[in-house]
């Protein structure tokens, strides 16, 4: 065995010994530096050579002493030509890969530096953290010099700007919210690199780089260095050092879990990791909860210190324009600073955010301190009595702000000191297969969302510019979740009477609480029309419209829709349902503001057909739309519409197919004589083409010729269908139609190409739940079930099997669930005796786990 071969073998023997070992696998600081210096010692004996010309230096996390067991093994070769010594250092690289240290390595020369920094910062990062491991010390000490030299020139505004700005890129690409539920560990929010980006920018705002030896983490070193400096204090200090090191645990596990590096905590790792991390039992929520405190903890510090890096990179501001807001504090450069030593109760706390608010400042470090103490004594003596404040009222009547001021309440805990009831929510994991953010970040994004529609020329933009007061529909997007934690099933019932409990303390009047506990009540109500209901049925719209007590019930309802919608997940908040949103509340103001039904409103649209556009001279209209008896097939189609199917059906065309897209959507409609499971192979045809079906709307003349419709998308991209694959659909839906294609091998093949997709998406939602709803014409059938490709194919054809007629098929995704709705009539065209539900639940349910 060569001497190469045996150093190999005892440098993965040892590090096998390292990652095997549970007890300093639980020390997560104590593993790195183990696992840094074992790859250290062994470049030392490959290289062996003392006396290079150049110098070999660790970078990146092998520098800092953090290196996780899969994490890149970063080097630097720092020479003064790199000519001169190329082939030394290539048998170097060589004989390290040959050991089975796999290094990632850089060559540098001096000129580099300048070089980088004008235009690689990202990559100029790396010159911050260098640690010397042998060759030429002089070399070593020289690029140091030279890295100084250069950040001394006037060069630290633009580097910190530069640095700013890459921090603030990488939260947008990988969540700018430490509670995001799939957080990458290193890269979300509060996650390992936000402390290293605070502690770049303040070597390049202090020129004080951690070059130091010691066998500590740097991260450590780092924070220790703060605490002596009194940046931050021992108790924050100590905060931070735990945070840090509960989250380089958790990469830690990651990468041992999957035998490579993945930084990823992704739904199917929680509840392994929690276990490896001794929660008991299926406790994996509590570690999640554990885990989102700690990266906020980094987060907290991250962003606060880059406010302060942002002040120092703006032009000083002169004592002449401090502003003093009151006795106890004084605002300074934007910062807001104490100017008392008395000790802050919660109520001083929400004045002092209101202050945040109304100028759009910053704490100063102490303020920031005495703040984080207050409330963590408050939380510690289980302080909850909710002391009359004006100022929680006054934050959520700001002209702006008052999803940024929420926002940094709730990460310095004030919220949940101020209202107990909130206080469940942080941290809690939302269980739909959609929500990205947790309950709490939900909630606060959501206001977020609310106060982006002041530039907003939509209806809901011109509805909430029309508020003249807005805390009223801020206090119940607060609120319309904060019963989850007890009851998600029934949050929204328990929610509006928490609701009703709290506004009353806060000052609200009678008339103002039962406005919000309507709104929480009914916050999930017109989603579920919209989505799940067909528009143009005259008892749907009745039902909907006698709901609300005034116009502007509905105005806020709307309003609390669209900010809990569209903060579950970017993408779940889709054109399409805004459009579907925006039709259901234009019809119910139409009914209330004329005091008219459903079908009055819905005949006052057919009549606006005939007047707006005549058909004469275009044959067979008149006969075809009296073949048609719903009457919503005028109010679904265009007169153009209406106009080519007529032309079509009198034509005598073969099953004529027209595409259309849309700017969410690709409609496709299908006119054919009715067939034996005719739905259901129409949506065989659909999902082996890699379409999402949203919705399915089939109308059907007296002569038994059947007008399908579908809204659709690209299964990958959630977007309009390439107008490329527009032939290969028509051929298809045309070969399903004659019965002359394999259908169910076909969707198999379909579901193996996405399984990967699919799996990642849905895995956490395996319930099915069938319900029932008594219509005034129909059977409505919901199906709650995971979102797989061929559901509605499976779905619709038992729906055959079991003699059920399929009038409408809406397919949505809510916060969390998945819904079909189907409107269906019985063997005899009939609604469906509830002496069948039992069947009808236990064979779809049945079908759909055959699917799973």
């Amino acid at each position: 065995m060569t001497d190469l071969l045996k150093i190999k073998k005892e440098f993965l023997d040892k590090r096998t010994g390292l990652f095997n070992n549970e007890k300093l696998v639980a020390d997560a600081f104590k593993f790195c530096i183990s696992y840094s210096l074992l790859v250290e010692e062994f470049i030392h004996h490959v290289v062996g050579n003392p006396n290079l010309g150049f110098a070999l230096a660790s970078a990146g996390s092998f520098s800092r002493r953090e290196l996780s067991p899969y994490s890149d093994i970063d080097v630097m070769f720092v020479v003064d030509k790199t000519q001169k010594h190329e082939n030394e250092i290539k048998k170097i690289v060589t004989d390290l890969w040959d050991c089975g240290i796999e290094v990632s390595h850089t060559v540098r020369e001096y000129d580099d530096l300048s070089t980088l920094f004008n235009e690689d910062l990202h990559s100029a990062t790396a010159f911050f953290e260098i640690r010397y491991m042998l060759g030429s010390m002089e070399i070593y000490n020289e690029w140091n010099r030279k890295l100084d030299s250069i950040i001394k020139k006037n060069r630290q505004r633009e580097i910190l700007l530069d640095a700013i700005e890459d921090i603030e890129s990488r939260h947008q690409k990988y969540g700018d919210s430490p509670k995001v539920l799939e957080p990458n560990v290193k890269f979300t929010a509060g996650g390992l690199r936000d402390l290293h980006g605070v502690e770049w920018m303040y070597s390049i705002k202090n020129n004080t780089f951690i070059y130091e030896q010691n066998e500590i983490t740097t991260t450590q070193s780092f924070l220790q260095l703060l605490r002596d400096q009194k940046v931050i204090n021992s108790k924050a200090c100590k905060q931070l050092i735990n945070a840090y090191k509960f989250i380089l645990d958790v990469r830690n596990r990651l990468h041992l879990l999957d035998n490579r590096k993945n930084d990823r905590l992704e739904f199917s790792k929680q509840e392994r990791i929690g276990k490896l991390m001794f929660y008991p039992g299926d406790s994996w929520h509590s570690f999640m909860f554990d885990y989102f405190n700690n990266a906020n903890i980094i987060f907290r510090f991250m962003k606060t210190s880059l406010k302060g890096f942002k002040s120092f990179v703006s032009a000083p501001v002169s004592d002449y324009f401090s502003i003093t807001l009151d006795d106890d504090f004084v605002l300074k450069e934007n910062v807001i600073h104490r100017t008392s030593e008395i000790e802050l109760t919660i109520s001083d706390i929400l004045r002092v955010f209101y202050y945040r608010g109304l100028h759009d400042a910053r704490f100063d470090e102490n303020l920031r301190t005495t703040i984080i103490e207050a409330v963590n004594e408050t939380e510690e003596e289980f302080s909850y009595e909710r002391y009359p404040s004006v100022f929680f009222r006054e934050i959520l009547k700001l002209q702006r702000n008052v999803g940024k001021t929420l926002s940094a309440m709730n990460e310095f805990g004030v919220i949940g000191a101020y209202l107990p009831e909130f206080r469940e929510l942080v941290g809690f994991f939302q269980p739909g297969v959609y929500h990205c953010y947790t309950a709490d970040e939900h909630t606060i994004v959501a206001v977020k969302n609310l106060e982006k529609l002041e530039k907003d020329e939509t209806a809901l933009g011109k509805i909430y510019r029309s508020l003249k007061e807005k805390d009223i529909i801020f206090i119940a997007v607060l609120l319309h979740d904060i019963a989850k934690p007890v009851d998600i099933s029934g949050h929204e019932i328990i929610g509006a009477e928490i609701a009703g409990s709290i506004m009353p303390t806060l000052g609200y009047t009678q008339d103002d609480v039962e406005m919000v506990q309507f709104l929480v009540r009914n916050h999930l109500v017109m989603e579920q029309i919209a989505f799940r209901r067909d528009l143009n049925d005259p008892t749907t719209l009745n039902n909907f419209a006698s709901l609300f007590p005034s116009q502007k019930a509905l105005d806020l309802l709307y309003l609390l829709t669209y900010s809990d919608l569209s903060a579950v997940n970017p993408t779940v908040w889709t054109h399409w349902k805004s459009e579907l949103l925006f039709e259901l509340y234009r019809k119910a103001v139409a009914m209330i503001e004329e005091n008219i039904s459903g079908k009055e409103l819905l005949n006052q649209a057919t009549q606006e057909i005939f007047t707006d556009q005549d058909f004469e001279g275009i044959s067979g209209v008149k006969e075809h739309l009296e073949a048609i008896e719903d009457p919503a097939y005028l109010n679904h189609f265009s007169q153009e519409e209406i106009a080519a199917h007529a032309e079509e059906l009198e034509g005598n065309s073969t099953n004529p197919i027209f595409i259309k897209t849309g700017e969410s959507f690709t409609n496709i409609t299908i006119i054919s004589k009715d067939c034996e499971s005719l739905l259901s192979r129409l949506c065989g045809a659909l999902t082996i083409n890699d379409l999402n079906i949203h919705d399915a709307k089939i109308f059907t003349r007296s002569d038994g010729m059947v007008i399908d419709t579908f809204n659709i998308t690209d299964f990958r991209t959630h977007k309009t269908v390439n107008e490329e694959k527009f032939d290969k659909i028509r051929t298809d839906i045309l070969d399903s139609i004659e019965n002359n294609l394999p259908l169910t091998r076909e969707i198999n093949k379909t579901r193996k190409k996405w399984w990967r997709i699919e799996n990642k998406l849905f895995k956490k939602q395996n319930k099915v739940k069938i319900s029932f709803e008594n219509h005034e014409k129909y059977t409505i059938i919901d199906v709650y079930a995971p979102d797989k490709l061929g559901l509605l194919y499976s779905i619709t054809r038992k729906m055959f099997d079991l003699e059920l007629s399929i009038f409408l098929a809406k397919i949505a995704t809510r916060a969390d669930d998945i819904v079909d709705s189907f409107y269906v009539l019985d063997r005899n065209n009939q609604k469906v005796s509830q002496d069948e539900y039992e069947l009808i639940r236990t064979e779809l349910s049945n079908a759909i786990f055959e699917l799973l």
